[in-house]
């Protein structure tokens, strides 16, 4: 492809809405432009990007045993209705009516249509196991979409979803599908930690997510250096570690505390350490309030506490409501004499004579313990930090960054499928519903980790695998005929040896040429300039930065050893 025929328009600023490199340079860069807010469109090279990655989603599916198939992204409210998430799964659903007000949503998600056809079509033990998957477009109506594409509107998506006769078969199943990700983020040249993961909307017991360390990310990641455990944040397991307290139980005493309202002001205020004082967060969950306490150092994990409520929506209560329930302004809630039910972090339990709100305004209370309230239930309630021991191993303290989410697989067991009344019939003719999981993998997503991981004060340093052309010939001065004449020669050659190649014929000056190179991240650019007159041209890698100057004779056979080894990095 001639670059002056290319639709690619390079951008030298900076968008001022864009936030984080990877959305910086798919716009600097021209692969994509925006329609609207959380909605894009992919120019050519973007998309050649997409494709690529798809491609590879593709092979390790198929390699694994995965069949393709193509789903539609419309879906009647009917199918919802049967598994129940029609009206629970929340505002991020797109909802539309035809023009006979009969109603239906943009699929953010796929389980209800597959389940469907598996149970109209496979009735037989004999016809299981099966996984089928699609590269697809999802559509979520995400409250603030931002970062490119990371949170996006409308996205491609590969979901794939196993029907198995039982556990075991999902075990088989779950694990083809745990090194087919393994496999294809390894081709994208991606660096992922893997690790354990809540199921969220989706439902199911075990669940991985494969993550991509990046400040940038929207989750948070721990893991043990020393044994390699890895969880997310809503997922990771505080440790109920016992501990002795053997101080006196003191007498309650009510404390002035004016305007006093947040843990760090106690603290000055009291001067008392965070350790001991119990927050009590009030809570809505679906249409019922419940107070949490956790000690003053810790963060309530919202994911941990709406599952154990089993709650469908969760959310902080209302300035008012807090007011109506407590008696008090927001910031001087507690546990004694609160008319709802009341959860605690285990770590509560070993507390003694520590501080609470009163719930009455300006006021807190000192020396409070269990025995002054009921608590309906202890539980693990707490956000894991860095100053907690590994859960798995005991050895080491976590380690916690962020990560960007590029795949979640999930055991989903029989939520969908009994829901669905999909089953099966055994050897002894008795009808059983089949047993499900989930695999799927953000495209968009992946190619803006892709970036994040990889690029530099110039652009885009995309792996050989993914990049939209392998090599991009650039005659310095493309009015000079022998420089002309030779990087047409190499560019034609290159691309008879099967070669994915531009060249750029633009009349431009060379700097301008080498930083277009360099933004859209093309792994070798070989350079024809004035060495020309000495049979000699330059070639040079994209990621490592150096350059070789080879014979014009030897060129072609040079670069394509050069692309051999740099696809090698990427082989699984």
């Amino acid at each position: 492809m001639k670059v002056s025929e290319l639709f690619m328009p390079t951008m030298k600023e900076t968008p001022s809405d864009a936030e984080i490199e990877s959305h910086k340079l798919m716009l600097r860069s021209g692969f994509m432009r925006q329609l609207s807010s959380g909605i894009y469109v992919y120019l050519p090279l973007g998309y050649r990007v997409l494709r690529k990655i798809e491609n590879i989603v593709r092979e390790e599916m198929d390699r694994a045993g995965a069949q393709e198939v193509h789903m539609s992204a419309l879906m009647p409210k009917e199918l919802w209705e049967e598994s129940g998430r029609w009206a629970v799964f929340g505002p991020e659903m797109f909802k539309i009516k035809d023009r006979n007000e009969r109603e239906y949503c943009l699929g953010p998600t796929h389980e209800e249509a597959f389940t469907y056809i598996v149970r109209n079509e496979v009735t037989s033990y004999r016809d299981l196991p099966k996984i089928l998957y699609q590269i697809q477009t999802k559509f979520r109506d995400e409250r603030r979409p931002r970062f490119g594409v990371m949170r996006c509107r409308e996205f491609t998506m590969k979901d794939a979803y196993s029907f198995d006769m039982n556990e075991e078969g999902l075990d088989i199943s779950y694990k083809k599908m745990y090194d087919a990700y393994v496999r294809i983020f390894k081709r994208c040249g991606l660096d992922v930690k893997i690790v354990e993961a809540d199921t969220g909307a989706m439902g199911g017991s075990n669940s991985h997510e494969f993550m991509v360390p990046s400040s940038v990310g929207e989750a948070e990641i721990a893991y043990c250096k020393a044994c390699g455990y890895a969880a997310n944040l809503e997922k990771a397991e505080c440790l109920d570690e016992p501990v002795e307290n053997t101080e006196e139980i003191k007498q309650m005493q009510e404390v002035y505390t004016p305007n006093v309202r947040t843990i760090e002001e106690l603290v000055n205020f009291l001067n008392i350490d965070a350790k001991r004082f119990v927050k009590t967060m009030i809570y809505k969950a679906d249409d019922r309030f419940v107070a949490v306490l956790v000690r003053g150092d810790r963060e309530v994990n919202e994911t941990k506490l709406k599952n154990l409520l089993k709650a469908n929506e969760l959310e902080l209560a209302s300035v008012e409501d807090v007011e109506r329930i407590t008696g008090a302004k927001v910031g001087f809630a507690g546990p004694v004499g609160l008319s709802i039910e009341i959860y605690a972090d285990n770590e509560v339990k070993y507390l003694k004579n520590f501080v609470v709100g009163s719930n009455k305004t300006d006021y807190h209370i000192k020396n409070v313990n269990l025995s002054d309230f009921k608590v309906t239930k202890f539980a693990d309630l707490r956000n894991i930090t860095q100053d907690d021991l590994c859960p798995k191993c005991l050895s080491q303290k976590v380690t916690i960054e962020r990560g960007i989410e590029v795949g979640h697989i999930f055991k989903l067991g029989t939520k969908y499928t009994e829901a669905f009344n999909c089953v099966y019939t055994d050897e002894k003719g008795e009808k059983k519903p089949m047993i499900m999981g989930c695999y799927g993998i953000g495209i968009n997503r992946t190619a803006a980790a892709i970036i994040e991981q990889m690029h530099d004060e110039d652009g885009i340093i995309w792996p050989i695998t993914v990049a939209p052309y392998e090599v991009i010939v650039v005659p310095v001065n493309i009015k000079d005929e022998q420089q002309s004449k030779i990087a047409f020669e190499i560019y034609e050659d290159l691309q008879k040896k099967g070669v994915e190649v531009l060249i750029d014929d633009r009349d431009e000056r060379a700097g301008v040429k080498f930083k277009d190179a360099d933004l859209i991240g093309i792994p070798f650019r070989v350079t024809i300039g004035r060495k020309i007159a000495d049979g000699r041209i330059e070639v040079r890698n994209r990621r490592t930065k150096e350059s070789v100057e080879v014979d014009i004779e030897s060129a072609v056979e040079f670069i394509l050893n050069l692309i051999n080894e740099e696809k090698a990095r990427y082989k699984v």
